[in-house]
């Protein structure tokens, strides 16, 4: 009776320490980031691609649309000043000539082309030419405003999209990891956790795409709203000058 107690009073103990043969083993495994890349499944690893290449390519498009704003808000200062520094419009038009350089002088040279466009040979203007001229550096802020949120939608997409892809990876992973388990018929630690962590990686992948995807996308987004209300601005300013020297004429 007292040594069944004794074996009894051990088992606890016995539980609570890991396997000499397993704790070696489970400390010979790799787990980097490239040997868990490397261990992964196929599927798994073009999860992780995917991720990677759409984590790059947002970066990519973060850093390029940072200066192409920050461009773009030069060159509406510099194109104010000149606005309205007191110089004419049709000087400034001329200077500006046929092929403008900047975003601003692509749309005043909009509304100076029509507003010229609009001259009878008598010099009278045809009816209808501020909707017209309107109309026209319309047109003009919305090919600008294409090409100032080009490659937003990608970011929307990644900052949506990637979690889900990098749960799909972990779920596959997960789903290895099991059938790993029944073929070896072992619950041992060793068997386990590689399989855990290369299903963990595909979320954390996944998480690195889209966290940066979808806070540069709301600021990026709310820059180029800022930079195209401008535009919208000096479009109604402008139409504003030039219905003055109507109703003056």
């Amino acid at each position: 009776m007292i040594a069944r107690n004794a074996a009894t009073k051990t088992r606890p103990n016995e539980s609570r320490t890991m396997d000499p043969t397993t704790l070696t083993t489970t400390q010979e495994i790799d787990f980097s980031l490239l040997a868990l890349f490397a261990r992964a499944t196929l599927t798994v690893q073009l999860v992780m691609i995917m991720l990677i290449v759409a984590s790059f390519w947002s970066w990519a498009i973060i850093i390029q649309k940072h200066l192409v704003y920050r461009r773009a808000r030069a060159e509406v200062e510099d194109f104010e000043a000149s606005f309205w520094s007191g110089e004419p419009l049709d000087e400034l038009y001329d200077q500006i000539g046929p092929a403008p350089a900047t975003s601003p002088q692509r749309v005043f040279a909009a509304g100076m082309t029509e507003w010229r466009r609009s001259h009878r040979p008598d010099g009278m203007l045809i009816p209808g030419a501020v909707a017209r001229i309107d109309r026209s550096m319309d047109v003009a802020i919305n090919k600008e405003s294409r090409d100032l949120t080009s490659g937003l939608t990608f970011l929307a997409s990644t900052s949506s999209a990637a979690p889900f892809v990098g749960l799909f990876g972990t779920i596959w992973g997960i789903k290895t990891a099991f059938e790993q388990i029944a073929l070896a018929q072992s619950t041992n630690l060793a068997v386990i956790a590689p399989g855990i962590a290369e299903a963990l990686l595909s979320t954390g992948l996944g998480l690195i795409a889209a966290i940066p995807a979808t806070i540069f996308y709301n600021k990026l987004t709310e820059e180029s709203d800022e930079i195209i209300s401008g535009f919208e601005a000096f479009a109604d300013e402008f139409n504003t000058i030039l219905s003055r020297q109507l109703d003056a004429a």
